[in-house]
């Protein structure tokens, strides 16, 4: 009597196909992570509009509207520039301490110290009223850059001495500095019970294109001013730091393996601190910025989220500093359209969306999808 095969049960093998996740054993080509980000992108705007047609919107007629509010004109496009200002220098603030798998949460923070530190210039006053103008940019931009990088010391010396996890200390001392600039603009720098300082006077602002207009009419109305000129600079000075520099290349390589730096006698704690306090600096110099060249005083709103938003610009960016330019131009160019759109959510709700997809496309990068056809048994 022979024994015949058992039946398979229905359906086991309705699929030929296997799929199997392994680890890469080697490096992705150089274009594929750049293409991963812009995948992210274009699959979060397809979901966006997927939202926008379920809330009873029209999805392309919400896009051609972002689209016409950013970059319709030369005066919008100028607009888009003064909003991608800030996030240029957050996003190279968080972009160098995600290099070093330092994760700086605190941009926010120190955006906001910037903002104090180059106020403090103005209003304690440090100088006089009258003082000329460049003396007003050197002097802020200094104060600036100091209180956002001794913002970032701090969490820096804590986990350098202490092994204090940087992602809750930067993230907790958003909160604080937040409270500092408060207690100065409802108490001590108060405009007259106001919540907000006095205005700033000319001489303390950035110039914009506008202040040219007597002199080149095609200037007029226009707001960029010379902190975007500030924020191409450190794109330039943070890729030569990464790149063609010994100190960029100890920051890479403890972020790659921190335990062959430790080998090869790399002061991973003296690094810390350094990092954090280039990384806290160019948060204030992003404060500083947009106190003097936009807002012109100190208050409250100052930031609808721009030290939250650089994280998002850092990995969208693949921590390429000029990848940073382009994705906060694209950042900026949201956050001035949702100034008109309703709900004005809809451009928030795309920022999060690309930032979940960015995260999932890291899968990508460390692992592969193997399709095996199933063998007959």
């Amino acid at each position: 009597m022979t024994d015949s095969p058992s039946p398979k049960p229905a359906g086991q093998n309705w699929f030929p196909y296997r799929f199997k996740v392994e680890p890469r054993l080697k490096e992705p080509p150089a274009w594929f992570s750049p293409m991963l980000s812009l995948a992210a992108v274009v699959v979060s705007l397809f979901i966006g509009a997927f939202i926008i047609h379920l809330a009873g919107g029209d999805p392309w007629k919400t896009y051609v509207h972002i689209a016409k509010s950013s970059f319709g004109s030369v005066g919008v496009i100028s607009d888009t520039l003064v909003k991608a200002t800030p996030l240029i220098l957050v996003g190279l603030a968080c972009s160098i301490a995600f290099r070093m798998r330092i994760w700086n949460i605190g941009a926010e923070g120190q955006f906001f110290l910037g903002a104090w530190g180059a106020s403090l210039i103005v209003l304690l006053p440090v100088l006089p009223e009258d003082a000329p103008q460049w003396l007003f940019i050197l002097t802020t931009m200094a104060s600036g850059i100091l209180f956002g990088a001794l913002w970032g010391l701090i969490p820096a010396v804590l986990k350098a001495r202490f092994n204090v996890n940087e992602i809750i200390s930067t993230l907790m001392m958003n909160y604080i500095a937040i409270s500092w600039n408060n207690y100065f603009i409802y108490a001590v720098w108060s405009d007259g019970g106001f919540q907000m300082t006095r205005m700033f006077q000319r001489n303390a602002w950035l110039p914009r294109l506008a202040d040219y207009a007597k002199e080149i009419p095609a200037f007029r109305g226009l707001t960029t001013h010379l902190g975007l000129v500030f924020a191409l600079l450190a794109a330039v000075v943070v890729y030569l730091i990464l790149t063609k520099s010994q100190w960029g290349y100890e920051i890479r390589l403890i972020g790659d393996n921190p335990n062959a730096a430790h080998y090869a006698g790399i002061s991973i704690n003296k690094n810390i601190i350094l990092v954090m306090l280039l990384s806290g600096g160019l948060a204030g110099l992003a404060g500083m910025s947009e106190i003097t060249g936009v807002v012109h005083r100190l208050q409250g709103a100052i930031s609808p989220g721009y030290g939250f938003t650089g994280i998002i610009i850092a990995w969208l960016a693949k921590l390429n500093p000029f990848g940073v330019i382009i994705a906060s131009i694209l950042f900026g160019a949201l956050i001035l359209a949702g100034r008109e759109m309703q709900p004005h959510g809809i451009p928030t709700m795309i920022q999060g969306v690309i930032m979940v997809l960015l995260i999932a496309s890291d899968f990508f990068t460390r692992y592969t999808i193997r399709i095996t056809r199933r063998m007959e048994e």
